[in-house]
């Protein structure tokens, strides 16, 4: 379902296509209840395992190559804010699982989870699609004195790079902590 996600946002930038947005919003939340409802099924029927739990992470991971790549493609992210999200979305999840690589509780703390990711994920597009339908805009916000403008998707694209590599940090910083007393 990532695959088509990232699709759908990559061509929700061509002209006529914006509806598209919706489309992706639509995707990307029932995809992420799947996530969601996949790993307590398994629990509850007693099928839970290592291997789906490390199956679980690397769909997960490659949902959010293909789910932020469709962002960065389209024509309402840059290519710069997108690489700095996309940097902060992985460091911040391989923090979390190198953690427990290393003997260490694994770390979901910080200001940016997957869960934050995807609620934004949701509801961006949806910002975007209304800015488009409704006021005939793309560009959001306009940075005084640099003539920078920001789409609704760049800002979310921002945040993920700002929050996800403060995240990173922070989980960095506790696991560093823990195995310092360990000593």
């Amino acid at each position: 379902m990532s695959v088509l996600a990232g699709a759908v946002l990559f061509f929700s930038g061509e002209p006529g296509y914006e509806y598209f947005l919706i489309l992706a919003s639509a995707i990307i939340a029932i995809s992420g209840l799947l996530d969601a409802l996949d790993g307590k099924v398994a629990k509850l029927t007693g099928k839970a395992s290592k291997r789906g739990d490390f199956l679980d992470h690397v769909a997960d991971r490659y949902a959010d190559i293909f789910i932020l790549a469709g962002v960065i493609l389209s024509a309402y992210c840059g290519w710069i804010i997108g690489i700095f999200a996309l940097t902060g979305v992985f460091m911040t999840s391989y923090l979390g699982t190198q953690a427990q690589a290393v003997g260490v509780k694994r770390d979901y703390g910080g200001v940016l989870g997957r869960a934050d990711r995807l609620v934004l994920l949701i509801f961006i597009p949806l910002c975007q699609y209304a800015l488009i339908e409704f006021w005939d805009m793309t560009i959001l916000f306009t940075v005084p004195f640099f003539d920078v403008t920001l789409t609704p998707m760049e800002i979310m694209m921002l945040w993920f790079g700002i929050a996800g590599h403060a995240t990173a940090i922070q989980r960095a910083v506790r696991t560093w902590r823990v195995l310092s007393k360990r000593r």
